[in-house]
Parts: structure tokens; C-alpha cells; sequence
């Protein structure tokens, strides 16, 4: 469910769609004109600001490199198909909310409504709707590798003059990433020097049954997990603010589908410095057929359990008398 936005980009590749003019590029003009001298990578979701690794007693989780149920392309694309019917109102109204996609957002510095805004994996337009609150529509391009999320960000009034484009950004990290250090450092790639990139994700539970469920699903990483990827990548002043429903009362120990933004400044122009081997994933492999089948049905029953979470959430601060911990 993370959504990215690129902001003061300067190098970004498409592996499927055609870019239109000035696709990579927030506050300036594609063909000459001057560059900001900051922008943002924004991925694509209890709100304080931490600076540097917070510190945090969470249980250990799977390696990132260790694949979920459903992480990958190929399982993303069909998971879609069917939870963008109900996506905008079954997931957003528990995990990301109007409120918090705001307050997420915040650390972009939207401050111009000409400025060039890439959405990438931007899904059903949810977050988008909250950029073209701050930038003209024309300027915005949302891009997602599902036709069936972007169908529904093509309805969506506010967003009738954005640029839509069906693919991905060549590396650049949607939800399903296997090595999200690779994903920080495409992000670092594609900034201008001051540049920001901003992860919008979720948070490692620590709940016994909500672990479980979150390591069959998808990649729920912990706090210090963000930070030490963009450390690693060569950001400098990263800051983690936390964002939840209001009804979780700051609850974080079930764990958020988008649970905090992760904010890291570039301070040299180049490509990052870590240096990194081949993908780990390859998207043109055969599957086999019945695995596949397998591993989508546990995914989505996985998956299934993190509707029911914010519902049980909501009922407990309904039940227990404000002020209370629940």
C-alpha cells in the first residue's frame, strides 16, 4: 500500500508506459529552467518527528530477503485485480486515512502548485488526491503497475487532468519489493542534490498472531529497519514520524498497513554510494501454476486478518472509557 512520489528528480527510467514531458521533475521545467534545490521521493504509508534510529523494543522479524505470501509482481498484480473493488473502502478507511495521508504528506514541502509530481504505485489515486491538494492536477502523474487500481484513480474527479501511466519506474520500489535497500537507494539515484525521499509504509507488529499474519503477507519492516536503510543509501537527517488511525489511541503493537514516514535529505549529487548485486527477483521466470495459486490464497487470507484489525481497534475505543490505554 505505499505510494511513491518523486520530486526534484533527475534521472528516472519507465520500464513499461511512455513519460510524458516533465514527468520526473517537481518545481522545474523538463526542458531547461532551473532546478529546486530540494524534492522528494515519497514511497509509495501518534505522530511525532524522530531524528535518526528511534528506538524501539520490537521482536525480531523475517529478513527482508525472505519472500512473503504475497510480495512480488506477479502476486501483486492479481492480488489487485480483486482489492480494487473494495480498496477505497476497505483498507483506507482503517489503515490510511484522509488524516493521516496528510499528515504524511507533510514532509514533502508541497509549497507550489507547478510543481512535477510523480505518484509512483499511486493505486487508486488515494494519496494523489492529497498532492493535488497543494499541485495543479496537470502536473501530477500517477503510475502503478495495476490497470485495475488506475481505473479507479481514473474516476476520481480531482484527478481528470492527471497524467496516468500503467507500469513501473525501472527499480524504483513499489509494495512489493524483495530487497527494500534497493528501493532506497533508486530512490537516492533518481534526486537532485537537497532532494528528499519520504517512505510512506507499514510497521513490524508486535503481537504474537499479528506477526504471524504480517510475515505471511508482506514485508512489514521494523522502525529502525527504515532508518537504517537510508543511512545505508548515504541520506542524511533522517526522521521518522509516526502516523496511525485516532482510534488505535497510539497502539502500534498489532501493527499498521501504513504505520509511519520515513524522511531522508540527499546531500551530494551522484548515485548512492552503497553498492549493491543483482535483483532478487525476476519477474520474466516461469511459475509454477499451483504454487502460485497456493501462496495468492494464503496471502489473501493473511491479508484478510488486517481488515479485521482496525474493526476490532475501533470497537475497543469505543468500549474503553477515553484516556485509558487499550
Amino acid at each position: 500500500m505505499a505510494s511513491s512520489m518523486i520530486n526534484g528528480a533527475e534521472n528516472l527510467k519507465l520500464t513499461c508506459g511512455k513519460a510524458p514531458t516533465g514527468l520526473v521533475f517537481l518545481g522545474s521545467n523538463f526542458h531547461g529552467g532551473c532546478l529546486p534545490n530540494k524534492g522528494i521521493v515519497s514511497f509509495g504509508r501518534i505522530s511525532y518527528v524522530k531524528t535518526l534510529a528511534p528506538r524501539c523494543n520490537l521482536a525480531a522479524s523475517r529478513p527482508a530477503s525472505q519472500p512473503r505470501f504475497i510480495q512480488h509482481k506477479k502476486e501483486a498484480f492479481w492480488f489487485y485485480r480483486f482489492l480494487s473493488i473494495v480498496y477505497d473502502h476497505v483498507i483506507n478507511p482503517g489503515h490510511w486515512t484522509e488524516d493521516m495521508r496528510d499528515e504524511a504528506l507533510e514532509p514533502a514541502d508541497l509549497y507550489d502548485r507547478k510543481m512535477r509530481v510523480v505518484d509512483v504505485g499511486g493505486g487508486t489515486g488515494f494519496t494523489t488526491l492529497g498532492i493535488v491538494k497543494h499541485v495543479d492536477a496537470k502536473n501530477v502523474t500517477i503510475l502503478d503497475q495495476s490497470p485495475h487500481q488506475l481505473a479507479k484513480a481514473k474516476l476520481k474527479e480531482p484527478l481528470k487532468e492527471c497524467n496516468i501511466i500503467e507500469g513501473d519506474a525501472e527499480d524504483l520500489p513499489i509494495e512489493y519489493w524483495p530487497d527494500p535497500q534497493r528501493g532506497i537507494k533508486e530512490a537516492y539515484r533518481v534526486l537532485k542534490i537537497g532532494g528528499i525521499a519520504c517512505v510512506i509504509g507499514p510497521v513490524y507488529p508486535t503481537f504474537w498472531l499479528s506477526r504471524f499474519f504480517a510475515d505471511m503477507w508482506m514485508l512489514f519492516p521494523k522502525e529502525e529497519e527504515y532508518i537504517a536503510w537510508f543511512q545505508k543509501a548515504g541520506f542524511k537527517d533522517v526522521q521518522l514520524k509516526r502516523i496511525g488511525p485516532k482510534w488505535y489511541r497510539g497502539v502500534r503493537r498489532h501493527g499498521l498497513i501504513m504505520g509511519c514516514s520515513v524522511t531522508g535529505v540527499k546531500p551530494l549529487t551522484g548515485d548512492s554510494p552503497l553498492q549493491l548485486g543483482p535483483k532478487a527477483e525476476d519477474v520474466e521466470k516461469p511459475v509454477n501454476s499451483f504454487a502460485f495459486f497456493l501462496r495468492f490464497i494464503l496471502g489473501a487470507i493473511a491479508a484478510t486478518y488486517f481488515v479485521i484489525v482496525p474493526i476490532y481497534m475501533w470497537l475497543k475505543d469505543r468500549i474503553v472509557p477515553k484516556g485509558m490505554p487499550i
